[in-house]
């Protein structure tokens, strides 16, 4: 089993940036982790973070193909990015959305989320655990589809 995890705007800066928000760790740190709990589930991960709209569509279009799932953290593109959401439902993959804090107790426009509808589940306010717990959902998800 094969799982995205799309990473958006901003998110490189993780470890650096609005710390008592978004945790001390770096996203490097936090793909490593991914991918020890990853090893445990016998799931292999694609990991990709981009600045750019275009590129993360890029990416979903080029892997959908070769992946069962998409866990994401749009970053600031949850809340306008529609080509985004476009690409990921074209993939037709199951999407699960994550986001270190939790965006429903902070600025009013962050409370909006245009992928939402179509993401089968979203964690939010976790922190780095939300990724694991994305993972573990997603995996536990894919299995039970797969045993049926």
């Amino acid at each position: 089993m094969r799982v995205l995890v799309i990473h958006g705007p901003n998110l490189n800066m993780l470890g650096k940036r609005e710390k008592s928000i978004y945790g001390e760790k770096t996203l490097d740190e936090i793909n490593a982790l991914l991918r020890k709990e990853a090893q445990t589930l016998n799931v292999e991960l694609a990991t990709f973070q981009s600045n750019h709209e275009g590129a993360l569509i890029d990416f979903i279009q080029e892997q959908a193909d070769s992946a069962q799932g998409i866990i994401i953290n749009p970053g600031a593109l949850t809340h306008y990015g529609f080509s985004l959401l476009d690409a990921l439902v074209d993939s037709k993959l199951p999407v699960i959305e994550v986001h270190l804090s939790d965006i429903y107790h902070r600025e009013e426009w962050r409370a909006k989320s245009v992928i939402a509808p179509i993401a089968e589940q979203q964690i939010i306010g976790l922190g780095w655990k939300g990724y694991i717990n994305a993972l573990q959902v997603l995996a536990s998800g894919l299995k039970a589809k797969t045993s049926h």
